[in-house]
């Protein structure tokens, strides 16, 4: 995996080397070689692990997405801050089923560095809500739970909300220890 920046450099380069052709006379390679260098920028700003990593959960194989986002060593210097994001989204749902601690720092970090679409951003905020009221902290999953309607304007989470709504009306008549075990059951099909 090349550094963000070298994938600008390389890039330039072969845009550079474009320009060239160009002059040259030899249009049809100028014109390759400004396609090869769109896929480099295109890379830039869509990593190509995450977006595998997105694939593998696509086929519900969480192994093989934790397989490519492990490929990414350093995501501060390889990726530009949303594609960090997505990193720590996709490790928020990687870890979500055993370790809801560690699964809300994911999900907090992906929200503050961002996430370019609003569905991601609601579908992280329905994840934090749903962790939150594992934890008995059932304002706070409130309030997530609005904001992740808001956010959620084509109504593709709108089953999921509700269920999570039907779960906090629950909870308020349970303990913590059962309200957990029923959250634990029911955060499957956030996936």
């Amino acid at each position: 995996m090349f550094n963000k920046y070298i994938k600008l450099v390389i890039a330039a380069a072969i845009t550079v080397w474009a320009v060239f052709q160009f002059i040259d006379g030899n249009i049809i390679n100028g014109i390759s070689l400004l396609f090869l260098a769109s896929i480099f920028v295109f890379f830039y700003y869509k990593n190509e692990f995450i977006l595998l990593a997105f694939l593998q959960l696509r086929k519900q194989n969480f192994e093989g997405a934790k397989k490519w986002l492990d490929k990414i060593k350093n995501p501060s210097s390889a990726l530009v801050q949303k594609q960090e994001g997505y990193f720590n989204f996709l490790h928020g749902i990687l870890v979500s089923q055993t370790n809801l601690t560690l699964a809300e720092k994911y999900f907090r970090k992906s929200l503050s560095l961002g996430l370019s679409m609003a569905h991601d951003e609601a579908m992280a905020k329905l994840q934090l809500a749903g962790i939150a009221l594992s934890k008995n902290r059932k304002n706070e999953a409130t309030k997530l739970i609005s904001e992740a309607k808001k956010l959620d304007t084509q109504g593709m989470l709108k089953d999921q909300i509700k269920m999570m709504k039907d779960q906090m009306k629950k909870a308020n008549g349970m303990g913590h220890h059962q309200m957990r075990g029923q959250m634990g059951g029911r955060r499957k099909g956030f996936r």
